[in-house]
């Protein structure tokens, strides 16, 4: 098995190329990891996370869970660490050969040759394959080519928003200048600045925010105008960031789009797989995830279908295009929750309710975030169920004040509907 790559060897000291932000892993990740006998090795460079810290504009903390206890919480894992732990475990466990700054531009689907540029030289070439499998990102010039050969449904959708990196340095002796064992947030409503940590004691921070408009990153355009807005808006990280505004011209804006297409899979010969396929925007922390649970379910797919190539790649579709749509629209709704809801007290006392009602009714409940994040059910099946779960607690939280004031007889019979959640 070859393996052709863009970017460089960066386990050879190699210039950094592409996104340094954290990855977020959860079950469905760490499943996968363990089919692969990883799960040891990256959770020795992972950083856990117990739930969401939010920094309210005075300062002011609050704590708001993930999961129903200390068993059900998110890794935050540096992307270049994860990386190569990947690339070595393929070359060696594998024998997968790979070709390192070779970028794909495309693929002729006649000859099944994939077209190469070598990104230092410049040289082009023709690689002949027998089968690919095209995991090119968002920007997949393997699905570009899929597109011209016509019947093929694709839509792209990007945000309003973009995303900076920035980061918080480690304190005296590597300490930690924040609770260490979170995900920060300082939600802004339209805008938000987050932190993830790193296992060196510093925070991977990204900020998201408008492209264009006032405020936006266009009418930031000087550093006096960027110290000025964070020190109004998020003036308890700014003593934490001594090189914000170097480092806030130096990074790149980046930006954000959900892709939807299909097929995913052409004549037996190519499949699409990861962000080719299905990219999201990041506010689910689902993306390695649901690309990991991919391999998961293409390996059952090879084992059922065996070197049947076209079977395999259409069962594989079949089993999970649904669930990468009903993710796509998951990520989006959790946008919305984390830079507008969070700091809400009415959305906080449903998160209370909706923690009280899994421990009356573990049976018949279960939040949709733990559903997505601490479950590896169907992504659309907790899509669905949280259309009906939003109903039910919006319907139980509307005459109440505190969770102590909870109709519990008629949270059991609202709570039927999740059997059936097209029911309702």
């Amino acid at each position: 098995m070859e393996l052709f790559e863009r970017r460089p060897d960066r386990r050879k000291g190699m210039a950094s190329a592409g996104r340094s932000i954290n990855l977020a892993l959860s079950v469905r990740g760490l499943h996968a990891l363990r089919e692969a006998g990883l799960f040891e090795r990256i959770m020795k460079i992972a950083v856990p996370m117990k739930g969401r810290m939010m920094h309210a504009p005075n300062g002011e903390l609050t704590f708001q869970r993930y999961g129903k206890d200390d068993s059900e919480v998110i890794s935050a894992v540096l992307r270049s660490e994860l990386n190569q732990a990947l690339m070595k475990a393929a070359e060696q466990h594998e024998g997968v050969k790979i070709h390192f700054n070779q970028r794909c531009t495309g693929m002729d689907f006649k000859t099944g040759e994939i077209e190469l540029r070598d990104e230092v030289t410049g040289a082009r070439r023709a690689q002949p394959t027998e089968h690919v499998i095209g995991t090119d990102g968002s920007a997949s010039a393997i699905r570009m080519d899929m597109l011209k050969a016509g019947r093929f449904n694709f839509s792209q959708e990007y945000l309003a928003h973009g995303y900076k990196e920035l980061i918080i340095p480690a304190g005296a002796s590597g300490a930690y200048q924040m609770e260490k064992h979170a995900l920060h947030i300082w939600p802004r409503q339209t805008y938000m600045l987050i932190a993830l940590p790193n296992i060196d004691g510093s925070f991977a921070g990204i900020f998201f925010f408008q492209h264009e408009g006032e405020p936006s990153f266009a009418s930031l355009d000087n550093e006096a105008k960027v110290l000025q807005f964070f020190q109004q808006q998020f003036a308890d990280a700014v003593p934490l960031m001594p090189d914000l505004r170097e480092t806030y011209f130096a990074n790149p804006t980046g930006t954000m789009v959900t892709i939807k297409c299909e097929p995913w899979h052409f004549e037996g010969k190519v499949l699409l797989m990861g962000d080719a396929a299905h990219a999201i925007v990041p506010f689910f922390g689902q993306g390695v995830n649901c690309c990991f649970e991919d391999c998961v379910f293409f390996n059952q797919c090879l084992e059922q279908h065996g070197a049947n190539w076209s079977e395999v790649f259409e069962a594989f579709e079949r089993l999970r295009k649904p669930n990468t749509d009903a993710l796509a629209d998951l990520a989006l709704e959790n946008f919305v929750e984390m830079r507008d809801r969070v700091a809400d007290p009415r959305f906080l006392l449903k998160k209370k309710v909706e923690r009280a009602l899994e421990e009356k009714f573990p049976e018949l409940f279960t939040p949709k975030y733990s559903l997505v994040t601490f479950r590896r059910g169907p992504y659309a099946e907790a899509l669905a169920k949280g259309k009906v779960q939003d109903r039910i607690l919006e319907a139980l939280c509307a005459s109440i004040e505190r969770v102590e004031d909870l109709n519990w007889e008629e949270a059991g019979r609202l709570l039927q509907q999740l059997q059936d959640p097209n029911a309702a």
